[in-house]
């Protein structure tokens, strides 16, 4: 039978569509082989490597080389060119949807086009052989195992005679029937001899340690037995898959190396080896002069170019230190960069003296004026670039299961990641830090931070990096989402086009900046659209209409009175209504939001925050 090809999004593939995930394809569910077998016919793997990203890994812990999924495409003649991302058909068992007989992989011995079919054959029971669909039913382990149901032994667990006991699986034969019962599965054998029934609920835990797939693909025991039970989900179930990604924005230095010099090319290019392992000046000279020829430059610049590599290009010996990525991001955010080209790839337009002179427009202590003497920076970030990393996925059964991170090749031994460039634009601002320490010594606002705090704690949620939910971040988070919202209705942006990168913390290094941007796997990024927004009278425009929008919602008063809605009662006044946005724009699972921060609390002592701006 021909292989299916199936075109998938880059962005997708190291997400929810990546490594253990469960995809739907034209005729069959399929789940994706791990990154050891995204290679080409060689071996090697299929995806180039992403250079000048030494700060991004360091800042992530990542030691692996950072690769590209492999790409392919379909010919007008029907073949593939190119690396395809290997996937199996998974669930194996189908089932007919009239009867309940279940199949195990009935395709195996089909010819190309030909659908499976019921092989009942009593009309009194199913009718004109209908097509057979997969079973929507997978068993899912907290330690990452995925794996067809044990049909057979499920329906012989309670066996009662001493046939029933004996009778033995065979996958060559349908002869298990499955029905669904109200919220219960009812498995029967067919044998003669046995006519066993046995009767469970969707979501059964069972014992994994028997089975030998680990994941659809690999035919093998697990390197241990898990010690929590496995459980039968339903295909399309959150828990089956949950994929692990984190990101990083690529900055100085490493944004403002020009990959199109001499010296970038060499470095990037297997020559730059062949004339460093030259075992006599003479082949090098020729291993140079062949490069020359090659790369359309003279001999001297590949001799500088050399010279460059040996110095240590391209960071020259500069340490990156782990754990402090945003960090360094909101360093870059907040200087302005001398000397920027348009074709770098982290370009910033600072508007710090229009927007202070346009703080003269509005008369002193008016609304305008106050909102535009909170902000200290705002930046149009023009053009930026996004390090997409997959790290893992985890498969959860349940809350009292500590699901295991996954590593993308299964044994955690490959010495590469997937990961891929995103390229685009954005806004940027920050806050006066005098303005948010002493709006954070509130009593009222301490002791409402401090509830969210300890709820948050109670969880078993975390972020890579990771956060805590202070009076300034609650601030800051709900601050993004109701500009993402406005970005949406006044200027067009879809919300869930639009990403949010919270900058925040306390103390000697402290930052409260705010990065709304949109990127996507194209080298020409956006449109500029979202970073002319930056300029000033826009902007203010802007963030005039948020302060607006966090004062009231059209659930109010039941959202502003709300004591905690959403996951573990993490929000307190934001719902879908007024401060909610689509999951893939929101860093933090659109929790820990309360537009109290903003607008205040009469009830509480809470003031608003344009009260507390001289």
């Amino acid at each position: 039978m021909n292989e299916e090809y199936l075109p998938i999004r880059l962005s997708h593939l190291i997400s929810h569509y990546s490594v253990g995930s469960i995809i739907r394809g034209p005729e069959y569910l399929l789940s994706v082989k791990d990154i050891r077998e995204w290679t080409d016919r060689g071996g090697s793997p299929g995806g180039g490597i992403i250079r000048y990203v030494d700060r991004v890994r360091s800042a992530l812990g990542i030691e692996q080389e950072l690769r590209e999924p492999p790409l392919a495409q379909e010919l007008d003649n029907g073949r593939i060119d190119g690396v395809c991302v290997p996937a199996v058909r998974f669930p194996r068992w189908m089932r007919c949807p009239k009867c309940g007989l279940l199949h195990y992989a009935p395709w195996k011995n089909l010819t190309t086009n030909e659908k499976p079919h019921c092989s009942e054959k009593n009309p009194a029971i199913c009718r004109d052989s209908p097509e057979l669909e997969q079973v929507p039913w997978v068993l899912v382990h907290p330690d990452g195992h995925l794996a067809d149901v044990p049909w057979h032994r499920l329906a012989h667990n309670y066996a009662k005679t001493n046939e029933q006991r004996q009778c033995r699986a065979d996958w060559q034969k349908a002869y298990l029937r499955i029905r669904e019962v109200g919220t219960d599965l009812e498995l029967s054998c067919g044998r003669t001899n046995c006519r066993t029934r046995h009767r469970f609920q969707k979501g059964a835990k069972i014992p994994f340690g028997r089975q030998t797939w680990r994941q659809p693909w690999i035919c093998a025991p697990p390197d241990k037995e898990g010690n929590g039970l496995a459980e039968v989900m339903e295909v399309n179930d959150a828990r089956v898959y949950s994929p692990r990604t984190c990101s990083a924005l690529v900055i100085p230095p490493e944004s403002r190396i020009s990959q199109g010099a001499v010296v970038g090319r060499l470095y990037c290019s297997a020559k730059y080896k062949q004339i460093k392992n030259a075992r006599t000046p003479l082949s090098r000279k020729g291993a140079i002069s062949t490069t020359a020829k090659e790369f359309r430059c003279t001999f001297h610049e590949i001799e500088t170019a050399l010279n460059e590599i040996e110095k240590g290009y391209p960071n020259y010996g500069k340490n990156f230190t782990q754990g402090i990525l945003l960090e360094d991001e909101y360093l870059a955010l907040t200087c302005e960069i001398p000397n920027l080209k348009d074709d770098e790839d982290f370009v910033t337009k600072h508007h710090i003296s229009a927007w202070k002179f346009l703080a003269k427009k509005f008369p002193q202590g008016t609304r305008l004026n106050k909102i535009v003497n909170s902000i200290g920076i705002i930046a149009a970030v023009n053009r930026l670039k996004e390090i997409m990393i997959f790290t893992g996925f985890q498969r959860k059964t349940g809350p009292e299961e500590e699901a295991v991170l996954v590593p993308p090749d299964i044994t955690g031994e490959s010495d590469w990641l997937p990961a891929i460039k995103l390229y685009g634009e954005g806004i940027f601002f920050n806050f006066k830090e005098d303005i948010l320490s002493r709006r954070e010594e509130h009593p009222a606002i301490k002791e409402l931070s401090e509830q969210l705090r300890q709820r948050y704690a109670a969880t078993d949620l975390k972020f890579d990096p990771d956060i805590s939910p202070s009076a300034r971040f609650l601030f800051l988070h709900t601050m993004a989402h109701l500009l993402i919202r406005q970005l949406e209705t006044k200027c067009g942006y879809p919300a869930a086009s639009l990403k949010e990168r919270i900058y925040c913390s306390a103390g000697k290094a402290a930052m409260s900046g705010i990065l709304i941007y949109v990127a996507v796997p194209d080298i020409a990024g956006s449109l500029g659209g979202l970073a002319e927004l930056a300029e000033p009278r826009r902007f203010l425009q802007l963030l005039s209409s948020v302060f607006d929008h966090a004062e009231w919602c059209s659930l109010d008063p039941v959202c502003s009175e709300h004591e905690g809605q959403g996951p573990h009662l993490l929000n307190r006044a934001a719902c879908h209504a007024c401060a909610l946005i689509p999951e893939p724009s929101c860093a933090y699972g659109n929790i820990l939001l309360d537009r109290t921060f903003i607008k205040g609390d009469e009830q509480s002592g809470i003031p608003p925050f344009l009260d507390t701006v001289i």
